[in-house]
């Protein structure tokens, strides 16, 4: 397996990527919450994208896999940056965007940052303003006080230890929502969601189809798939949706 490289972002993060060039397109692989560049998703679709000719990136976020930073001290704002930072210097020309939970809520951010550049966009499990809606819509009064009083609280997770989520990633996370403001995606949309997610609803998936302003928006609701979404089938049907798109 090939090393990573590295680029280093204005506000002085190390940022490990994989990019190759192709022809047109590039797919840009946007990930999870605490998931890393080597996820089945990302090495599928690199494998996929080197095969059909088109450019490919996937990276790591600030305080994830193999790039600088705690986890515990980072925020969708800095992801945020951590994103244009790579797509701005690692490709050129038209994109495909795909975001992967937490990372489909980047896909979101970027396209009012360079909605010029981005051809198409697949979200798998989407999940925009999950800080707010997710997290601290389900604190309870104590998990809201120590939040104030030590600046975290953890959580449990069905897929990994626990996460620790600081008083930082909640109130930067209230200067990016997206489902409470206008959301113009110019360019067709695919959302993928599977039914029998614990981590996502399809109750989110709804509430962003019916709230983007978009031409050509389309939901894919896939019967007993979970938050992973990485089955043979799942990553054909992915495959399928970027197809639509190029």
């Amino acid at each position: 397996m090939a090393a990573p490289k590295f680029l280093t972002t204005e506000q002085g993060r190390s940022i490990a990527y994989h990019a190759h060039a192709g022809a047109g397109v590039t797919l840009v692989f946007l990930g999870g919450l605490k998931s890393d560049m080597e996820g089945t998703k990302a090495i599928h679709l690199e494998a996929w994208a080197k095969a059909a000719g088109l450019g490919f990136l996937r990276f790591d976020y600030s305080g994830h896999g193999e790039s600088s930073g705690r986890f515990e001290e980072g925020c969708i704002g800095d992801w945020h940056e951590d994103t244009i930072a790579a797509v701005s210097a690692l490709t050129t020309g038209p994109l495909l965007i795909v975001g992967s939970s937490m990372g489909g809520w980047q896909a979101l951010l970027l396209a009012k940052v360079m909605p010029e550049r981005i051809q198409g966009m697949v979200t798998v499990a989407a999940a925009p303003d999950f800080t707010e809606d997710g997290y601290w819509a389900s604190f309870s009064a104590a998990q809201k006080a120590e939040l104030e009083a030590q600046g975290y609280v953890e959580l449990p997770s069905d897929y990994m230890e626990p996460y620790r989520i600081s008083k930082r990633m909640i109130e930067d996370g209230r200067n990016r929502l997206v489902l409470r403001q206008p959301l113009d995606l110019p360019f067709p949309v695919r959302c993928l969601q599977g039914t029998a997610d614990t981590v996502v609803s399809t109750d989110t998936a709804l509430r962003l189809l019916q709230h983007a302003s978009c031409v050509d928006m389309r939901l894919n609701l896939v019967k007993d798939a979970d938050h992973r979404f990485s089955d043979d089938a799942c990553l054909k049907l992915i495959e399928t949706s970027i197809s639509e798109l190029l």
